[in-house]
């Protein structure tokens, strides 16, 4: 079995995108997901954010799809 890893992303100054920590709650719940089904599938999380991008929340509807 692989190991698929998924980053989330977070805004940065002039447009510019980064790496976030993980996602955020509302982008899990967007995706349909709740908190400990993402911890089962080990995706990562980030308290702090209350941000949802919609990239984020494309990313984890696509893994979930290959999962």
């Amino acid at each position: 079995m692989t190991v698929m890893s998924v980053h989330a992303t977070v805004a940065k100054k002039f447009g510019k995108a980064r790496k976030a920590r993980g996602f955020s709650r509302g982008e899990l719940r967007e995706a349909g997901l709740d908190f400990a089904q993402a911890l089962r599938l080990r995706l990562p999380i980030d308290m702090r954010r209350k941000t949802r991008r919609a990239e984020n929340v494309k990313v984890l509807k696509r893994f979930l799809r290959r999962k």
